[in-house]
């Protein structure tokens, strides 16, 4: 049977639509697009659109009409055994981050389908619906299946006897249901009812129906084995070990730093990582030394100069620079410690240190902040924890739902028990989240500058401990105390491999049904309510699913 190629974009009088895959670019936009079709729920966080996006960018589509978005649907791979057992939507979903993606699951698992109310009658459901149908032919999968919303069962209930009595009889045409009506009309079979699938969708009062289409070109009585070939996705990352050291002026500190970054671009380094409050050294031509705090205050006025002379130094480099991290003065006048993340595309990306040590607080008054996301670079989605960041599991998990294969792990110990905290807990996070872990500390010292007075540290590439990577789970690493530049070559496709086809594999093996990491977007401020982010998943709109 032959398969007629569906043209991806199409006008309507004046106007232009298209269907095409989700970008990073549209995050806003689907996120606006949620909110106004559900604003009586929470709506998604990007974050969580950024996890649905990384996690199977081939599998989550975006209409856009005059270049509004204003269709959405996302999709996974999952294997036949999960996907037709008893699920609600936070489990199957991985809480809305879309990271039980399989990528050796032979059925294509649909959960979330957003349509704009405006633009309905251009038909922007039955075409997501396409584009679902044409990728799960295009990669043998046995089919399609979701669950479906069944709207009209709260006013009908009186009539039936149940949720499943109620689906008989919409499939029998002696009850009306619109959403199940499109998704029958769409060639989806009803499998049975689950029940407690979505406790928000009360119309619904939280049933589901399992609706499934089978692909016509995959003989599902010999299913395919699915396996995921071990591909290379080289990055080429570079750690700095830098040695503290007095400068006599700011040229001097950008001139140190500009000597690895050429060395590391001469070597063709996609990333080169430097350590933790690598700043510091701006303090030792100080007339005198100042307090602690009088110090991080005067180490703040060098933030505007330094995110120019760094992003700069990444576009005429061509590499991407996670700048350790700097004390930063916010607008509301509290000092937080943020790294730099300068890419060499130009763009200039902030994550914050969420948990300040208790010498950080006591010494220099610094504040934690209060979001951790990925950052999008050229070589894929990142992440950056700063030090004692990297010794709650919490933080790393959130970045790897979001996508994250790489984290950096800036550090400034001054102890080797400090260190090999970090050490420990960035060897765990590589294990647990199945990514690489990028560390980078300082070393020697910096008279007359607090809390620098000695240091510790040797940088290293940690890999996950299994078969496709290095035996002990050091890609590389430094000598200790010693002022160096260290390279390695990882392989970002042997992660997929492992998380799918793995000796173990920590992301899939979680249990969904018994715990889950929920973020506090209103974390900051815990005296004021905040309503749960629910999940908007499963069946929305006319198009379900």
């Amino acid at each position: 049977m032959a398969r007629t190629p569906r043209k991806k974009s199409e006008k309507f009088g004046q106007r232009r639509l298209e269907i095409r895959n989700a970008r990073a670019k549209d995050i806003p936009g689907i996120a606006a697009l949620v909110r106004r079709v559900y604003d009586d729920m929470p709506a998604y966080t990007h974050g969580e659109i950024r996890g649905q996006i990384n996690n199977f960018r081939e599998g989550c589509f975006v209409a856009l009409l005059d270049e509004q978005v204003v269709g959405y649907c996302a999709t996974m791979q999952v294997a036949e055994g999960l996907a037709f057992q008893d699920h609600d939507w936070d489990e199957i979903t991985g809480n809305g981050f879309g990271s039980r993606h399989d990528p050796t699951g032979d059925w294509l698992y649909g959960y979330e389908m957003c349509v704009d109310p405006k633009v309905r009658g251009v038909r922007i459901g039955r075409r997501l619906y396409e584009e679902r149908r044409a990728l799960a032919e295009e990669r043998d999968l046995q089919g399609i299946i979701f669950a479906g919303r069944m709207p009209g069962y709260r006013r009908a209930k009186r009539k039936v006897s149940g949720p499943q009595d109620y689906l008989d009889q919409v499939v029998a045409g002696k009850l009306h249901d619109p959403v199940l009506r499109f998704q029958l009309a769409n060639g989806f079979e009803p499998e049975r009812v689950l029940e407690n699938y979505l406790p928000e969708d009360k119309a619904s009062e939280a049933n589901a129906v399992m609706m499934v289409w089978r692909n016509p070109y995959v003989e599902s009585d010999q299913p395919a084995k699915k396996r995921l070939p071990r591909g290379v996705e080289s990055v080429r990352v570079a750690t700095c070990q830098l040695q503290a050291r007095a400068v006599k002026d700011y040229d001097e500190f950008l001139s140190t730093v500009r000597y690895f970054v050429d060395v590391a671009s001469d070597y063709e380094a996609d990333f080169i990582l430097f350590p933790e409050l690598f700043t510091l050294m701006l303090l030792s031509y100080e007339e005198k030394e100042l307090s602690p705090v009088e110090a991080i205050e005067r180490l703040s006025e060098y933030t505007p100069r330094l995110k120019t002379d760094i992003s700069d130094m990444a576009m005429r480099f061509n590499i991407n620079i996670i700048a350790g991290s700097h004390p930063t003065m916010m607008d509301d006048g509290d000092i937080h410690n943020v790294a730099y993340v300068c890419l060499r595309d130009g763009s200039v990306h902030e994550q914050e240190k969420i948990h300040p040590t208790p010498n950080e607080r006591y010494w220099w008054n610094i504040k934690g902040g209060d979001k951790i996301d990925v950052i999008q670079t050229d070589c894929g989605p990142i992440g950056v924890q700063i030090c004692y960041d990297s010794e709650f599991p919490e933080l790393s998990r959130r970045l790897a739902d979001e996508g994250a294969r790489i984290i950096f792990v800036p550090f400034c110990t001054d102890s080797r028990q400090g260190y090999l905290r970090v050490r420990y807990c960035g060897q765990a996070r590589a294990i647990e989240n199945q990514c690489f872990v990028v560390l980078s500390g300082n070393v020697g010292n910096l008279p007359n500058v607090g809390n620098m007075d000695i240091q510790y540290a040797q940088s290293c590439i940690l890999t996950p401990c299994d078969f496709p990577f290095a035996r002990d789970g050091i890609a590389a690493e430094a000598t200790e105390n010693v002022e160096t530049l260290t390279i390695s070559d990882i392989n970002l496709a042997d992660l997929s491999w492992a998380r799918a086809e793995g000796t173990v594999r920590n992301l899939a093996d979680r249990r969904f049904d018994l715990y889950r990491i929920e973020w506090d977007e209103h974390g900051k401020h815990p005296g004021k309510p905040r309503p749960r982010r629910e999940p908007l998943g499963g069946p929305h709109g006319p198009g379900g699913g």
